[in-house]
């Protein structure tokens, strides 16, 4: 069986064919500016070179046409026939209370994501177009939704709710929901596949650490906390977002900068962060090579984002009575030596202890605690497309 997935964003879609008889990836890339001048796609090739083709791609749909056409091309197609498609699974931000789980896709899911575009208007109204553009293209082929927050959905009330008047939730749906949920359901698998534990037994932290960042708590393989929230604005100090903030200080910053709603919002998710604090990048790597160069802005940025990490770390062994393994995952998680090693130094109460040498690994799954650690510290790169095609596989098999 082959399965297409798709990642579509607003102006973007990435891509990943997948023979699934041994999880293969066939074909991979990424197309980028979809309604912008200069549209392109990067396409990974057989050999393993990545190769920039310019077309003009005005909607979703000849975006997705287009990648049809470069899976079947001659050249660096990787099959003959659009036929070769048994199915197609996309990543969906925000399945709001109607999805805890993946499933598959007909009208009345698709009326279903669009009704949820309020909570994730960016994201879903992307997912949609995709959505809509495989039906227009191959209408015949069956689709999968795969929720980012579903994951999340097993989190109780009392974690979930915030403390605004109950009506709010009840009207608007008003909750955190969460998101790197696939990231988060695959690691918290696979460490436990990796050290072979049994995951019913485990209490897990899972630390999500990007350019958009989250960490979850999960007790006997469920969700029971996250950090992010209604959006994936809450939690942890990321890139560009501001993470945990009073919300008085977003009212009082509206009336001295004269912000509208959305000119707020945007500052807080495009302004902020660590590009805010530091006014140089958002980019971990920038900053800690600004860091080492004696940038004190760049320091103290480090230094409030590895600190924030920590603290949720404290809180999820506090919130599951302990902790047993704490994983890393995703491009800073997998890459960055300084805040795994920060963020989990001074935890020896929490049994947590460290070995510095071990802990100089990047992007591969390993141990990077000291072998005499009582919590298991891990490095394992996330797969959220392999988690897609495998729930795509299993819905269209009816399983």
């Amino acid at each position: 069986m082959n399965i297409l997935v798709l990642n579509c964003g607003s102006s973007s879609i990435k891509y990943k064919l997948y023979n699934m008889t041994d999880e293969s990836v066939l074909a991979q890339g990424g197309v980028e500016r979809i309604g912008l001048d200069e549209a392109f796609v990067k396409v990974t090739l057989p050999n393993g070179e990545k190769k920039k083709i310019m077309h003009d791609m005005p909607d979703h749909k000849e975006g997705v046409n287009f990648v049809f056409s470069l899976l079947t091309d001659p050249e660096i197609g990787a099959i003959k026939s659009l036929n070769e498609i048994d199915a197609v699974g996309h990543r969906v931000v925000q399945g709001g209370d109607l999805y805890e789980k993946s499933t598959l896709v007909d009208k009345s899911v698709e009326d279903g994501i669009e009704s949820l575009c309020d909570l994730a208007p960016v994201h879903n109204l992307g997912h949609l177009r995709g959505l809509r553009a495989v039906d227009a293209l191959m209408p015949h082929v069956p689709q999968v939704a795969v929720f980012d927050n579903a994951f999340h959905s097993t989190m109780p009330d009392y974690a979930y709710l915030y403390a605004v008047p109950y009506a709010m939730y009840e009207k608007y749906h008003v909750r955190r929901y969460g998101f790197h949920g696939t990231s988060h359901r695959y690691v918290s698998q696979r460490v436990c596949e990796f050290l072979g534990k049994d995951i019913k037994d485990m209490r897990i932290i899972t630390c999500h650490i990007g350019n958009g960042a989250s960490v979850s708590a999960v007790k006997g393989g469920k969700c029971v906390d996250t950090s992010m929230g209604l959006t994936p604005l809450e939690g942890l100090m990321m890139g560009t977002r501001s993470g945990d903030i009073d919300a008085s200080v977003v009212t009082f910053l509206m009336e001295k900068l004269h912000k509208t709603p959305q000119e707020m919002s945007d500052y807080l998710n495009k302004e902020s962060g660590v590009l805010g604090i530091t006014g140089i990048s958002s980019d971990m790597r920038d900053i800690e090579n600004a860091a080492a160069e004696g940038n004190k802005r760049a320091q103290l940025a480090l230094q409030m984002y590895d600190y924030r990490i920590k603290k949720y770390i404290g809180a999820y062994a506090a919130a599951m009575g302990g902790v047993d393994i704490i994983v890393w995952t995703a491009g800073v998680g997998e890459n960055q030596i300084g805040t795994r090693l920060a963020a989990c130094s001074n935890l020896e109460f929490l049994g947590v202890k460290m070995d510095a040498e071990a802990n100089k690994v990047r992007g591969k799954e390993a141990i990077i605690s000291a072998p005499d650690s009582k919590v298991t510290v891990c490095v394992i790169p996330t797969d959220e497309e392999i988690v897609i095609a495998r729930d795509t596989m299993r819905l269209v098999n009816g399983k």
